[in-house]
């Protein structure tokens, strides 16, 4: 029989960025943990694993029929945030975005075996289909995969009248211009916008 702390780190290590250093750190903390906080922790996963699926219309995590979302009927159902994976909705969410979502579950990668029927594409084309939709903005990440994707889209929709933006690209807020790389600055350069004087 394994050491059972050798198991909770080698268990750590199969979590996406976490290497077998934080993986041993991990442990340790659990170990430090009192018994009911690490049973709290153990039965919020077993509870994720239980409960948890995809909502059917933008694939966000939910424990509905429907995520809360979609099921919103406050929010414009005729704009759609195209995101990579559920993670980036919480991002878009405090910005105080009113529209809906579209869930891909990653980006175009061939090179990964990660080809556009793998992801949600599909699905997005439908809800356009539908006519209902007035814009897509797509929010995949600024990197090759995510231009790939985000062009990808674009063409599938073309056929649409349906607007397709992309978030800008650019400088983030507090940044000193001495340490922006000439790809961000030239992206920073195409998505200006005109001063109000």
């Amino acid at each position: 029989m394994s050491n059972p702390l050798e198991k909770l780190i080698d268990n750590f290590c199969k979590l996406p960025g976490i290497g077998r250093k934080t993986a041993q750190r991990l442990a340790f903390f659990v170990m430090s943990m009192s018994e009911n906080d690490a049973l709290e922790i153990a039965q919020a996963i077993i509870n994720l694993k239980k409960n948890a699926r995809y909502c059917p219309v933008c694939f966000n995590i939910t424990e509905n029929e429907r995520c809360n979302i979609c099921a919103n009927s406050q929010r414009d159902h005729s704009t759609i945030c195209v995101v990579e994976e559920p993670g980036n909705i919480v991002l878009f969410e405090k910005t105080g975005y009113k529209g809906v979502y579209h869930v891909l579950g990653g980006t175009i990668s061939p090179v990964d075996g990660l080809t556009a029927d793998k992801l949600k594409i599909k699905e997005l084309e439908e809800r356009v289909k539908s006519g209902a939709i007035k814009e897509v903005v797509i929010a995949t990440s600024p990197n090759t995969r995510g231009e790939l994707t985000a062009q990808w889209i674009a063409d599938l929709l073309k056929q649409y009248h349906v607007k397709v933006s992309r978030i800008a690209y650019g400088l983030p807020i507090g940044i000193d211009i001495e340490f922006a790389d000439e790809v961000t600055l030239s992206k920073a350069l195409e998505g200006r916008k005109p001063v109000n004087v």
